[in-house]
């Protein structure tokens, strides 16, 4: 056991005696003897801040990942001592303060250790640096698992494995590579089948021990900036995401054909290209609703300019895409190329809004265009200046979505691949170098894209898309995961990336479906078109330079799968769209993890290739070549095989055939999915009936289907349309209530039930309290059609 007073020789120096408290409303402060200051603040009962400061002095309290509007209240506030500690009651927590050292241990209410420190806050002063390498450790437990992080390309589980943050252009990453494009300090702990998290909410380069130096201990560090967490308590792992989710912000809802299938590559020029990929797309009948330009689409890669001679005209060719259902989506990077003559460079020049180095010249790095500046997005007068250069771009154009790259900040040709130390920032009237600034640059650009877009999109809601991220972006932006390569490792790596990021409060995100650098097999690209149709965000992407991915570039059998999925997802719009309205409005992941959907199962806590999509659907994707099926597990509860409709147990391994032209799907008893019509992009048909698919269960279980007008802001103002259905089941009836939210009008008023499973032959039904002509029943299909403002079907046997 190495002692403390061994660690302050080694330049450690920890807090001692507490010699003062006082408290402020929500906020108490206690002082050391030694002049160090933990502020502890009860955002919620489960939501609890530490902060920490050394010399007597905390810093001026200011965040990027915070959401401005996060609504905190908490119901229960005490303080007493006894002989050893100092003891904060919420009516969630017990908080344990140790008098002679600051240390920390969290109790439940029932007493349980949920959470201790274990040398818990220390810090070395770096005198080279200036301020302090600020540490936090805490003891771990047999059994305790980890998660999080944000997009890390490794198991699910972290236990065992140290992490960095630092945003990183890597292109090619492969499995273990660390880091990589976001910074997201969060991680959700798991232990005795109770849940908490914790956010390490500082921008400088943070690191995360999970039991790799030592067995049972968990630490986190940073050579800057504060020691300032947020302990987040479950017991549900859900509890802990939605309220680190409600904490860091939620987005707003996009439009719906933003969850349409996007195509895109590097790069789609000349126009006659674009318009002929459009083409095809429509002739081979392969829904798609989005068409991306990269950087060849601007004049020597200069942003907010157009190639002439690729394309002459381009408010003709975006609307002429968009009268064919096409929505027009371009790339914008940060890096402004150095041209006396070039309105962009010129403007932000004379106003003084580049990056500038410490002795006062500009930034200057090579990037796409050459040598280039960069504007430095965390002064907002630099945002609000970025935001109005959107005006002829989206305000005149019609360009319709906005995608950031290269924003880490990604710098070619230098050492770190991004900006030296050294460069300064506003950070909002914080000055700091980039050291503190770097994890936070793509988001401010990503944040000053969207206001931008939304100005000009308006009345329509924006789409920005950005590759580099920390905490809290996701209020502004959806993400995809980068470069990464056609390989089968990659598509593994892509399914586990995407249920890390939902769990890190980042919902819409994909990756790069077929690998943006080399070229998939056609088994590869379907493999991943079944998987990315279950993804939030649903696009295409590839480098092209070793041949063509559109879904048509393989062979007629790889078009038919493409085809057939991203018509499934088409006709699961619907129950899309209501994933994300529950995860604008209650911060819930669209896709769950089996530890998130069970954390009482210890199967499920090192299960990393099934997921639930949205709150209903258990999909398995197929990851080996040459597979005809798989071995997987299926969680607890009762299931139908989406394909064949066979009634499971779950709870258990099991064998699961799945040709080339399938993926393993299981629907949870008692669930309503919403299903459109297959169109060939959003608002294409105006929609005749909603189809539920009404799987049936011995038991009562809520849903819900949310529906607006697909794009503009009238559902604020209550023009939304909020199905609440409750299903009843019973040995020889099955009752569904319907109860309505919202003014809304849908244009459809047929309601068409599936129902799925039943286990007795229907011999009457009546719609609210009248017969129902078993004549009009479709006896093959078990069809149902209703009115779409019915209040209660009985189906009786």
């Amino acid at each position: 056991m190495i002692t403390n007073t061994e660690l302050e020789q080694k330049g450690n120096q920890f807090p001692n005696s507490v010699k003062n408290i006082r408290q402020e409303v929500d906020t108490l402060y206690f002082t050391t003897e030694n002049n160090v200051i933990l502020e502890l603040t009860v955002l919620r009962d489960s939501v609890v801040r530490f902060r920490y400061g050394t010399r007597g002095i905390l810093e001026e309290d200011f965040s990027y990942a915070i959401d401005p509007d996060n609504h905190i209240g908490y119901n229960h506030l005490e303080l007493s001592e006894n002989k050893n500690f100092h003891i904060v009651t919420t009516a969630k927590l017990i908080i344990k303060i140790e008098k002679i050292s600051l240390q920390t241990k969290i109790l439940d209410t029932e007493g349980n250790l949920i959470n201790e420190d274990e040398l818990g806050f220390h810090y070395e002063e770096s005198f080279t640096l200036g301020g302090n390498i600020v540490k936090m450790s805490k003891r771990s437990h047999p059994g305790e698992a980890f998660y999080g992080l944000g997009d890390k390309p490794v198991h699910l589980n972290l236990r065992g494995r140290r992490f960095s943050n630092w945003a990183t252009d890597s292109y090619a990453f492969g499995k273990e590579t660390d880091p990589i494009y976001k910074s997201v300090p969060f991680y959700i702990g798991l232990k005795d089948k109770r849940a908490y998290g914790i956010f390490f909410d500082n921008t400088f380069k943070s690191t995360f021990d999970f039991c790799q130096e030592r067995l049972d201990v968990t630490s986190f560090w940073a050579p800057g900036g504060e020691m300032n967490y947020y302990f987040i308590y479950g017991p549900e792992m859900s509890e802990v995401v939605q309220n680190y989710t409600h904490l860091t912000g939620k987005p707003e809802l996009p439009p719906l054909w933003t969850l349409g299938f996007q195509q895109c590559k590097w790069s789609y020029y000349p126009e006659s290209t674009v318009k002929g990929i459009a083409k095809k797309f429509r002739d081979l009948k392969i829904p798609c609703d989005g068409i991306y330009l990269d950087i060849d689409y601007m004049e020597g890669f200069r942003c907010f300019t157009w190639n002439k001679e690729y394309f002459p005209d381009p408010k003709r060719m975006v609307k002429e895409l968009l009268n064919d259902g096409f929505k027009t989506i371009v790339i914008i990077d940060p890096g402004i190329k150095i041209d006396p003559d070039y309105w962009v460079y010129k403007e932000a020049l004379e106003n003084g809004y580049f990056c500038k180095r410490a002795d006062g010249p500009d930034m200057i790095g090579k990037v796409w265009p050459g040598e280039c500046a960069f504007p430095d997005y965390t002064n907002p007068e630099v945002r609000e200046w970025w935001a109005g250069l959107f005006k002829e771009l989206v305000g005149e154009i019609g360009v319709r979505g906005v995608w950031n790259d290269m924003n880490e900040p990604a710098v070619m040709e230098v050492p770190g691949k991004t900006f030296p130390d050294d460069v300064r920032h506003d950070f909002d009237g914080h000055p700091c170098s980039h050291r503190k600034a770097h994890n936070v640059y793509g988001t401010q650009m990503a944040r000053a894209t969207y206001e931008g877009v939304k100005k000009y999109v308006y009345p329509k809601r924006p789409l920005v898309i950005t590759r580099s991220a920390y905490s809290g972006a996701q209020r502004f932006t959806s993400s995809w995961t980068g470069d990464n390569v056609a390989t089968w490792e990659h598509l593994w790596i892509a399914n586990n990336q995407v249920q890390r990021m939902c769990l890190s409060g980042m919902s819409f995100t994909g990756t790069d479906i077929g690998g943006f650098a080399e070229q998939p097999t056609g088994e590869l690209f379907a493999r991943w078109i079944q998987l990315g149709v279950f993804h939030p965000f649903c696009r295409v992407h590839s480098s092209g330079h070793h041949g063509d991915q559109e879904p048509w570039s393989f062979d007629d059998e790889v078009t038919d799968i493409a085809r057939k999925f991203i018509e499934l997802r088409y006709t699961f719009l619907p129950y899309l769209y209501t994933m994300f309205y529950e995860y604008a409005t209650e911060g819930i992941p669209m896709l769950k993890p089996l530890v998130y959907f069970d954390q009482e199962d210890p199967h499920t806590h090192y299960r990393t290739d099934e997921f639930i999509f949205g709150n209903n659907i258990l999909v398995c994707p197929i990851i080996e070549p040459n597979s005809k099926g798989r071995r997987m597990y299926l969680a607890r509860g009762r299931w139908y095989n989406f394909w064949t409709e066979e009634y499971l147990e779950g709870g258990r391994e099991l064998w699961v055939d799945a040709d080339i032209d399938s993926i393993p799907m299981f629907v949870q008893e008692g669930a309503i999915i919403p299903r459109y019509p297959v169109q060939q992009y959003v608002g294409e048909l105006s929609i005749e009936e909603l189809k539920l698919d009404v799987y049936y269960a011995e038991d009562t279980i809520d849903s819900q289907v949310y529906e607006d007008a697909n794009d503009g802001y009238d559902y604020k103002k209550g023009r939304y349309s909020l199905r609440n259905f409750k299903l009843r089941g019973k040995a020889t009836d099955l009752t569904i209530q319907q109860h309505k939210g919202g003014n809304f009008e849908t244009e459809y008023d047929t309601i068409k039930l599936h129902l799925i499973g039943l286990p007795f032959r229907i011999k009457k039904i009546k719609v609210d309290n009248v017969a129902y002509d078993l004549n009009n029943l479709d006896k093959e299909d078990k069809f149902l059609k209703l009115p779409e403002d019915f209040s209660v079907v009985q189906i009786i046997g």
